[in-house]
């Protein structure tokens, strides 16, 4: 009995030990954080007798809180998630999304509801410590396949949480009131779970490890000698050297020089450890200024800054679609009940996001080749999908476009992360993440200043979409464009070098 207990024991601290267990963690993590059964149905609920909002209240006063909060954290927000190594940041974005629910729950006035947006932009901003997080404890060569498994499993929250809230409120079986008190479970649980992820070790600036390689964007090559492992490789062969000239000697000898090897790669292990420096407070300017630094070296690589570039504007467009598509789909549809089939369009188009996410982690194409074309073409069919959701005014058309849609942006912005990733070293993901981040909530302040806020032109739903889809337009132009131009440069190139 109790060497079965040792057994256990020692499986489960190998377990622990593994990528599996942390990758695994921060997927329950993420599928209960984006269970929201009420998300699909929320302008009704704010419109609707629980709250007694006016459909222009919620578009032009409190949504565009949202991206104005976003934007106005997202840099302190990085900036704490390295600072403290991402898990804490982890945990309070399930707390912010935890308050931002309850705000949803049991406050009715404008305010109240800009206040709530304030928070649900502080949660949106702490996202980049969840993909950050599964970077600093994976090895590169997983990066393909956390990014996957992360990116999947939050589409698929989400679209269980769309089953349920279409299901619960076709039949009936909770008012929105009850279906929000299920959500604060469902995040208390994802709390739980977030408190249970090991921390890591190292961060990018602020708890750094420094084993004298370089830092900026080295891929996988700088990966196959963090932390010392390369002066760990070179003694254990130092010490195979050492057993082959001894192999003749005494049993004894050759344990003691077995022990004597194994002694100096632990004295070496606890040298490299010693190399770990945590900055302080009182370098906070260095830091900052390193910062500056990395980000001009890491963008230097061309492939990176046009990836970057497609993510940052894409990412401003496909929030803008998302946040104000009901309001088109009650313009398509107002003598009806608009909302009937909301939840089942959003679990439909989360399930094959998520299906396009995961499946995009087992291809084989190269993607430094084809990629330029691809982010072209398929937003082009994004910018149709828009243009037909738009003017055709029937609401099918739009619940197919916005379900094509989204399953495009899943399917490029999946493996726009998974290039970048790949392209960098892990100290450096979470700068390029914030940064793109940062450049999409940039453009979409400006868009949301000038075309949605009342304060601005506050132009109704279908110039705003028109406007959205000519924007995806330009996207597919600029792409496909150079998408071509690099293909037709690299078989020129290639047909030199055979020359």
């Amino acid at each position: 009995m109790g060497n079965k207990i040792i057994v256990l024991l020692k499986t489960a601290l190998l377990w622990r030990s593994d990528w599996r267990y942390p990758t695994t963690l921060l997927c329950i993590y993420g599928f209960f954080s984006t269970v929201k059964p009420l998300e699909p149905f929320i302008i009704p609920y704010l419109t609707g007798p629980d709250k007694n909002l006016t459909t222009e209240q919620v578009n032009n006063q409190i949504f565009p809180v949202w991206t104005y909060s976003y934007l106005a954290v997202l840099v302190p927000v990085f900036l704490l998630t390295d600072w403290l190594r991402y898990k804490p940041v982890v945990v309070f974005q399930c707390v912010s999304l935890f308050i931002t629910t309850a705000m949803l729950l049991w406050m009715e006035s404008v305010p109240a509801m800009q206040a709530m947006q304030f928070f649900y932009g502080v949660v949106t901003a702490s996202e980049v410590a969840y993909f950050s997080y599964i970077y600093s404890v994976v090895d590169v060569k997983r990066y393909r396949k956390a990014t996957s498994y992360c990116r999947s499993i939050q589409l698929l929250g989400y679209t269980v949480g769309s089953v349920l809230g279409q299901l619960l409120v076709s039949f009936n079986l909770m008012s929105y009131n009850n279906i929000l008190v299920f959500t604060l479970v469902l995040t208390a649980i994802a709390l739980l779970t977030s408190c249970l992820l090991p921390m890591p070790q190292q961060s990018m600036f602020f708890h750094r490890r420094h084993t004298g390689q370089k830092t900026a964007t080295e891929g996988t090559k700088r990966h196959s000698s963090v932390g010392g492992t390369g002066d760990a490789a070179e003694h254990t062969r130092g010490s195979n050297v050492s057993l082959e000239e001894v192999r003749d000697e005494k049993v004894e000898k050759r344990g003691k020089t077995e022990d004597e090897a194994r002694n100096g790669l632990d004295e070496k292990e606890h040298k490299a450890e010693d190399l770990e420096e945590s900055v302080g407070a009182d370098n906070c300017s260095k830091v900052l200024l390193q910062v500056w630094r990395d980000f001009r070296q890491c963008y230097a690589s061309r492939q990176l800054l046009y990836w970057s570039v497609w993510w940052a504007m894409a990412t401003c467009g496909y929030n803008q679609t998302v946040n104000y598509v009901q309001v088109l789909w009650e313009h398509a549809q107002p003598s009806q009940n608009f909302s009937i089939y909301n939840g089942g369009v959003e679990a439909v188009s989360n399930l094959l996001g998520a299906a396009t996410a995961y499946g995009i982690g087992f291809t084989e194409v190269r993607w430094e080749q084809w990629g330029e074309l691809a982010l072209g073409g398929f937003s082009g069919l994004g910018a149709a999908s828009l243009f037909l959701m738009t003017f055709i005014g029937n609401i099918w058309v739009c619940y197919a476009g916005y379900v094509i849609f989204k399953c495009l942006y899943m399917l490029l912005i999946t493996i726009a992360m998974y290039q970048i990733a790949a392209d960098l070293s892990m100290e450096r993901y979470a700068l390029v993440f914030g940064a793109n981040n940062f450049g999409a909530l940039a453009l979409q302040t400006i868009i949301t200043s000038v075309v949605v806020d009342s304060r601005g032109l506050g132009l109704g739903i279908i110039p705003q979409f028109t406007i959205y889809a000519s924007y995806f337009s330009v996207i597919a132009v600029v792409f496909s464009l150079r998408g071509v131009l690099s293909i037709h440069c690299g078989s020129v190139e290639a047909s030199s070098q055979v020359q």
